[in-house]
């Protein structure tokens, strides 16, 4: 779950879904939940931003709120933190001009959210931690069976406490593990695809066209090109701006 505080030009957002045309929206503060399609942006003049990434967990703590209500969507910070709090913190860090100082007072407006904040359920965070550690290969029925608790109690704390069901997150942890498994390893995409836990090629296939917007092919290009040439204060450039 990504938070994005800047100044000068937007962020421009492109979302792209099957079942709705394309919509493009603009922002200076930002707040993601998880999605299950693809999103690209980028900036068309000067900006500066700080970027947030939010493990779910992590969000549900800071942010207070069922995450579900997040998913699938953006919104202004100040919908879920309070009128004028984006506005407030973005001033501060303009008058900053060092990136540690301003990195200090991000991280010390969301500590102090996090103070006295409910704890997420001890079952979600086994959960979850299980599913992170098979990158998303159990079924809900198994990770039910290894939790000890039942598919529907299950379903109901991943959607308060993570935003989306526990198939769904580990879709999403299948891409990102073929997505990062280094282009050495597999000797064709089918055997990413494998490794990975599709049923087959076409399954993988399908899910980067949805997830990303584009084939394994094109992606993992993008992805090896872009980490043998270094990151860009910490991110993917290639991928970002394609």
């Amino acid at each position: 779950m990504t938070l994005i505080l800047g100044w000068g030009d937007p962020l421009h957002l492109f979302h792209e879904a099957r079942s709705a045309p394309a919509a493009r929206t603009t922002w200076h503060a930002m707040l993601a939940g998880l999605q299950l399609s693809s999103i690209r942006g980028g900036y068309e003049g000067v900006a500066e931003a700080i970027e947030v990434e939010f493990t779910p967990l992590g969000a549900y703590i800071c942010l207070g709120l069922p995450l579900h209500h997040l998913a699938h969507s953006h919104v202004h910070p100040d919908a879920v933190l309070g009128a004028g709090w984006s506005a407030g913190l973005i001033e501060q860090l303009v008058a900053v001009p060092g990136w540690e100082g301003r990195w200090a007072i991000v991280e010390d407006a969301l500590a102090r959210r996090m103070v006295n904040a409910p704890s997420p359920s001890p079952l979600v965070a086994e959960a979850w931690s299980r599913l992170r550690a098979c990158h998303g290969r159990l079924s809900v029925k198994d990770l039910a069976a290894v939790t000890g608790r039942g598919t529907r109690r299950l379903q109901v704390l991943f959607r308060e406490q993570i935003g989306l069901p526990p198939q769904s997150v580990s879709r999403i942890l299948r891409f990102q593990r073929a997505l990062t498994l280094p282009s050495d390893s597999c000797r064709s995409l089918a055997d990413r695809a494998a490794a990975c836990g599709y049923h087959d090629q076409a399954h993988m296939n399908r899910d980067f066209r949805d997830l990303a917007g584009l084939t394994p092919a094109q992606l993992c290009l993008l992805a090896d090109r872009s980490a043998s040439r270094g990151p860009l204060e910490g991110r993917l450039a290639d991928v970002f701006d394609h």
